[in-house]
């Protein structure tokens, strides 16, 4: 009895676990880098719906 209690226990954390990682508030570390310029070549222009 008492082992199937501590795997029920073991499986609550791992599901809770999991909520808190994907609802909880994010860690990511990214640095701040602002709007960056666009340095590429523009693409072919649009062809108009005339």
């Amino acid at each position: 009895m008492m082992s199937i209690l501590k795997q029920l226990d073991r499986v609550v954390q791992y599901f809770s676990g999991a909520f808190v990682r994907i609802f909880g508030p994010s860690d990511d570390s990214y640095p701040e880098t602002g709007v960056q310029p666009f340095e590429g070549t523009p693409n072919k222009k649009a062809k108009s719906s005339d």
